[in-house]
Formats: structure tokens, C-alpha cells, sequence
């Protein structure tokens, strides 16, 4: 099987867009840091960033929404094309691995800004309890995805569809708690590591945690 391709390198245009909106999660954390979240406006939000409101709202549709960051969409990742398409010789630890690193650029970039959205979401429950809805819908699109491969894989398991669904929000959850391992370890390491790399080595010790029990 042929080794997957890497994922595209951003443009300019793409990375200006990042920048921007990371410049906006920035801001609002700082000012909520410095005054009170529920102190800062718009305005503040968009002269720190050097923006206008107008683009403010370009990118989002609230300081809530700023707060609670962004979550992939997972469908639009050529790295889910290639999850879908590799076959059963893969394992299916290894692909959601790759998978959820090539989510993981939306989901966290920078430890400080990340340290402070913790935090402020300790603050306010209401922003919590968005920011797991947020969590939840991308579990479902993580489950329907895996559902895709595991039924492309596996004849038996298709024509089953309670089992279908059962394995696959079993690994859903499987993954997305490897996720959750890997942030911690990366949230509190003073080292130049991506999240990404931290997902890859978690999902690299879940197989090799797993493997006896496989082979027993």
C-alpha cells in the first residue's frame, strides 16, 4: 500500500485567514484577561486584531463562537478521503491517528492562547457547555466517517447495522480520548511539539497497548 500523501501546504490566502482568526481568538482572551469577559465588545475585539467589526463577523459570528474556537469539518480534509480509501490492511488505529492529526491544526496551535481559553471556560459555564456541543457534533461526524470505513472494510459488519453503529462510536470515543491524552501531554510540555505530534504518538502507544491483547 502506498504511503500517504502529505497533507498541502497553505497559500497565502489560507494563511492570512488563520492568522486573522487567530489574531481574534488572541484578543479576546487577552482583553477578557485583562477587563472581564463579559466587559469586552466587539469594537475592542476587532481594534486589537487591527480588523474591522465587518471582518470580525467574516469570521465569526460571535465572541462566544471566537471563545470556543474552531472545530474541522471533517468531510472537507483530503485526509478523510484517504482514511476512507485505505483499505482493511490498514490498521484503523493508524488511519484515525492521521486522521485526527490532520484535524488537530484547527483544534489547537499555540499552548498560551489555549492555557487562556481553558481557563476562561472554567469561568463560564455557558461557554463550556457550548464548546462540548461543539465537541459532540464532531464526534458524530467522527462516528458516521468511521461507519463509512468500517462497512467498506468488512461485508460482515455492514450488513449489521446496530453493530455498525456500536463499533464504530466505540472507536469514535476510543480516538477522541487518545486526542484527549495527547493535549494534556502537550498542553503541559515546554518543547517545540505540535499537537499533532502528540496525537500520533498517542495513537502509536494505543496499538502497541492494544497488540497483546490481539494476539492473545
Amino acid at each position: 500500500m502506498s504511503e500517504p500523501e502529505p497533507e498541502p501546504t497553505p497559500g497565502l490566502r489560507e494563511r492570512k485567514r488563520r492568522a486573522t482568526r487567530s489574531a481574534i481568538q488572541v484578543a479576546i482572551l487577552d482583553l477578557a484577561a485583562r477587563h472581564g469577559y463579559d466587559q469586552v465588545t466587539i469594537d475592542e475585539v476587532s481594534a486589537a486584531a487591527d480588523i474591522s467589526p465587518r471582518t470580525f463577523f467574516n469570521y465569526f459570528s460571535s465572541k462566544d463562537d471566537a471563545v470556543i474556537g474552531d472545530f474541522p469539518s471533517l468531510p472537507e480534509l483530503p485526509a478523510t478521503a484517504e482514511f476512507l480509501a485505505a483499505g482493511p490492511r490498514e490498521s484503523i488505529y493508524a488511519g484515525l491517528g492521521r486522521l485526527l492529526d490532520a484535524a488537530s491544526g484547527a483544534l489547537a496551535e499555540e499552548r498560551m492562547p489555549e492555557e487562556r481559553r481553558r481557563a476562561l471556560l472554567r469561568e463560564h459555564p455557558g461557554l463550556f457547555a457550548k464548546r462540548m456541543a461543539y465537541l459532540h457534533r464532531f464526534e458524530d461526524e467522527l462516528t458516521g466517517i468511521i461507519a463509512e470505513r468500517l462497512a467498506t472494510d468488512d461485508a460482515t459488519i455492514a450488513g449489521d447495522a446496530a453493530a455498525l453503529q456500536r463499533r464504530s462510536r466505540l472507536l469514535s470515543l476510543i480516538g477522541l480520548a487518545a486526542v484527549r491524552y495527547a493535549y494534556r501531554a502537550w498542553i503541559g510540555a515546554e518543547d517545540g511539539r505540535s499537537l499533532g505530534d502528540n496525537i500520533l504518538e498517542a495513537f502509536s502507544e494505543l496499538e502497541e497497548t492494544l497488540a497483546p491483547t490481539s494476539r492473545s
